[in-house]
């Protein structure tokens, strides 16, 4: 009778992990933006996994910084707390070694830098597993029980997967955004091209005076070349130049 209720149990976990993981798929191909996305992939993983608190850090590729883009926790004192570097503290040195690490109690631990935090709130263990895209780091997604807690291999492969999904969701947004600014910057090319072309015919200006015209112009009234260069053209076609 026990041993039943342990497999219902089980394949209840396992409907309940299926069901969130169908979720954040759906979310991947939505058109939903990335904030909402990642907030989303945290408060499905804190219920599947049963957190107290669920975050999703991203490595900042300037600062070099661990930085929370995304939890489920209303702390103000978590969610405002300081960035990592790589190889500082758990999540630090999750980012750092690219594997996972669990920590049975992150009030004893040496190596968590926010024990008054964890105190507070009430965190008792810790799981962290990396998001990387290409053997690439680019954060770490962490959740935290207010129970002590022994994360066993199937948790944390669960939490893995959802990692490894978040990683394609930014990755997939960071190259949307990377074609549309080459789309903007061949468009703004193209457009102060025939800008100066158009210059260099009317206004009888080789081609650096008519670049530097439309320069000054842009710079003087607090406009993009691509704003300048296409008013151009606009008079030009309107035949006002």
């Amino acid at each position: 009778m026990v041993s039943e209720s342990i497999r219902e149990k089980n394949i209840d976990d396992a409907k309940g992990i299926i069901e969130a993981l169908t979720r954040i798929g759906e979310a991947i191909t939505s058109d939903l933006y990335l904030e909402d996305i990642l907030k989303l992939i945290v408060t499905v993983t804190a219920e599947v996994m049963d957190s107290k608190i669920c975050s999703l850090m991203l490595l900042d590729p300037i600062k070099k910084e661990l930085v929370i883009k995304a939890t489920q926790s209303i702390s103000k004192d978590y969610i405002n707390k300081n960035p990592l570097k790589p190889g500082e503290g758990i999540a630090g040195k999750v980012a750092l070694e690219n594997r996972p690490i669990d920590i049975y109690n992150v009030s004893e631990s040496r190596d968590y830098k926010y024990h008054d935090i964890a105190r507070k709130e009430g965190l008792s263990s810790l799981l962290c597993v990396p998001l990387h895209v290409k053997g690439k780091v680019i954060g770490v997604l962490t959740t935290y029980t207010s129970k002590p807690h022994h994360f066993n291999e199937y948790e944390i492969n669960i939490l893995q997967t959802v990692a490894d999904q978040a990683a394609i969701v930014i990755e997939n947004y960071r190259l949307i955004i990377e074609t549309k600014v080459i789309k903007e910057e061949l468009e703004t090319r193209k457009a102060i091209e025939r800008a100066k072309g158009i210059l260099m015919k009317d206004k009888k200006l080789n081609e650096e005076d008519a670049f530097k015209k439309i320069q000054k112009f842009a710079m003087d009234n607090r406009k993009s070349m691509r704003e300048v260069a296409e008013a151009i053209i606009l008079s030009h076609e309107m035949g006002k130049i």
